[in-house]
């Protein structure tokens, strides 16, 4: 991955709604989610969540499908383990040690504080 590429990424989840977005997306994968679903998950007004899920879109952290009315949005998670595989490319170099990395789970929140 390209550093102005992996950049772009972090910046997109560098907001709390963008990144509740995503985490939603990704407990949802691979099915997605339309963003009537996002919205009600979240309990954010369709106009905010439209924004936060174009600036995901333009990162390329997110897909969008038409099913017959219906948008449906996805992770995209070729390019979140890219991502990932960037940041810990060098883990333990120095060291020589093996790069053991804790997988962390934690709820999404049900909603949003205004």
């Amino acid at each position: 991955m390209d550093e102005s590429i992996a950049v772009e990424s972090l910046a997109a989840l560098a907001q709390v709604m963008r990144l509740r977005v995503f985490r939603a997306l990704i407990a949802a994968a691979p099915e997605g989610m339309t963003p009537g679903a996002l919205a009600a998950t979240l309990d954010v007004p369709a106009s905010t969540l439209s924004f936060h899920l174009k600036e995901l879109l333009h990162a390329g952290l997110v897909s969008q499908e038409r099913d017959g009315r219906h948008l449906i949005y996805r992770p995209s998670l070729a390019h979140m383990n890219e991502l990932l595989g960037y940041l810990t490319a060098h883990c333990c170099e120095a060291s020589g040690a093996a790069c053991a990395l804790p997988r962390v789970t934690t709820a999404l929140p049900r909603k949003i504080p205004s």
